[in-house]
């Protein structure tokens, strides 16, 4: 190898000076392979290269590419074989690869936060869980305090925006506090709507914030980077807690999700200084972050119903019942994370367990037997309605009858019967006269009806049934002696009479 001065003096001796190899080899006290060497290489360089069929599409190549550096070698094959070029596409993928722009990585700065400064927050995704007959999303509320690690892990049964809230409200406690700040990707939860820096904010989310006193921040648009933390915590969570777990429904998995943030993630390593634990840190985080407000946001599930002809609110899948003065009108379902309250204006008509099911009748017995007498009364109302059209002293005897706390539906029954047998005139004057003698008594009206039978010399309007059985139809039954009660009857007339 020889030096760039040597190497300029060989080609100057050459070519300026025309001496020829050996004079040169001489004077420079190199090998005369040397001198041949450089000037061979000279040569070459600057030989003439030989055209190629791409170079005349070469402008409008660099161009495309410098638009868009991402555009695949087939596509700009196709647009250059429009053009006129003929060239095979094999080769072509090899001359792109050479002239497209490398891109250059992105380089990060190293994110550091002040303690209690900054939570940041996501939905992780866990498949779906049986309950009942339906399928629900399983879904981890994640929680990383910035500084410290400490993880707040909360499973719900989808990302919806009261689950949302809610993962929040029982991580503050658990936190002992609540952070400035809080990073979240742009959720429909927190961003309506986002053009460039512009923000449209969710009202609601707003003044759940404003209530807790700290700052939602949606990171940049495809920037997850800024929000690397709860990333990482929930990769963790993936590989740390997740796989082969065993639970028997939601709220046991919940039972072990905090025992394993409360112990394993708070045993691990504090990534600042691996002298120390993430407990340890977190403990001198929870001083810093702001107290908690006095009392709890409403994060309800607030939903407006209509109630048709049954008496049943649809929410969530299930129906729930409510008072069957409620049929025909719109109330609002609230509904937590294991109630449901049913509202009229202010007034809560009903309230019961939630159930994550589908297609359950969850019942209140009082509404049930609400509806159940009311039906009875209304049957009874008709009945007695009908009977007093034909039978009009019937209303009066009833209402004695009530007065005695007798039952109406029997004998509504029941002098129902008698019209049907005796008929509504006869009826009529049987009730008159039983009302007229102060003897408000079913008793008495059949009494008067057979009384007045016998006297017209017609038979009971009622036959006795007899069983077909010959032990009792061929039954002798003399007629009982009846003359002493006569003696009694007319020593009673006398005593009268005097």
């Amino acid at each position: 190898m020889i030096g760039p001065e040597l190497t300029a003096e060989i080609l100057r001796l050459h070519h300026a000076e025309k001496w020829t190899v050996g004079t040169i080899a001489v004077q420079l006290n190199v090998h005369h392979s040397v001198v041949e060497r450089v000037i061979e290489q000279e040569g070459k360089r600057k030989a003439p290269q030989r055209s190629r069929m791409i170079d005349p599409f070469l402008p409008f190549i660099l161009e495309t590419l410098g638009k868009y550096p991402r555009l695949c070698a087939s596509r700009l094959h196709t647009m250059v074989s429009d053009r006129g070029y003929r060239g095979k596409e094999g080769q072509f993928r090899a001359l792109i690869a050479k002239l497209r722009p490398t891109s250059t990585a992105e380089a990060y700065l190293k994110l550091a936060t002040l303690p209690g400064e900054q939570m940041q927050v996501d939905w992780a995704h866990f498949g779906r869980i049986q309950v009942g007959a339906a399928s629900r999303l399983l879904m981890a509320f994640v929680l990383v305090l910035a500084y410290s690690r400490a993880i707040f892990l909360r499973f719900f049964y989808g990302p919806s925006f009261s689950n949302f809230l809610f993962g929040h409200q029982l991580a503050f406690p658990w936190l002992g506090g609540v952070p400035r700040k809080a990073l979240y990707d742009n959720l429909k939860s927190v961003v309506l709507e986002r053009i460039g820096t512009a923000i449209r904010f969710n009202p609601l989310f707003l003044q759940f914030a404003g209530h807790y006193r700290f700052e939602p921040r949606p990171v940049a648009i495809g920037r997850g980077n800024e929000k690397g933390r709860v990333e990482r915590a929930i990769r963790y969570m993936r590989t740390s807690f997740f796989p082969a777990r065993r639970y028997r429904d939601l709220d046991d998995l919940n039972r072990q999700a905090r025992a394993w943030c409360e112990g394993l993630a708070m045993e691990r390593r504090w990534p600042e200084d691996h002298r120390r634990t993430v407990g340890e840190v977190f403990k001198e985080e929870q001083q810093r972050l702001l107290a908690l407000p006095g009392d709890c946001f409403p994060c309800e599930d607030r939903v407006e119903v209509s109630i048709g002809k049954y008496p049943y609110a649809r929410y969530d899948l299930n129906d729930y019942s409510v008072p069957h003065t409620c049929a025909q009108r719109s109330l609002v379902v609230v509904a937590s994370l294991d109630r449901v309250r049913i509202l009229d204006g202010d007034d809560v008509v009903a309230e019961h367990i939630r159930s994550y099911d589908r297609a359950q009748c969850i019942e209140d017995p009082r509404h049930i037997e609400a509806l159940v007498q009311e039906k009875a009364a209304a049957g009874q109302h008709h009945r007695t309605g009908a009977l007093a059209q034909t039978v009009p002293s019937a209303r009066a005897l009833l209402k004695e009858i009530a007065d005695r706390g007798t039952p109406l539906t029997r004998a509504t029954k029941q002098l129902v019967e008698l019209r049907h047998v005796y008929g509504a005139a006869t009826l009529e004057a049987a009730i008159g006269e039983a009302l007229r003698a102060s003897t408000p008594h079913l008793a008495a009206v059949q009494h008067i009806l057979e009384r007045n039978r016998r006297a017209a010399g017609k038979p009971p309007a009622r036959p006795l049934l007899l069983p077909d059985d010959p032990r009792v139809r061929d039954m002798d039954m003399a007629p009982p002696d009846l003359s002493s009660y006569d003696k009694i009857k007319e020593q009673t007339d006398g005593q009268d009479d005097r």
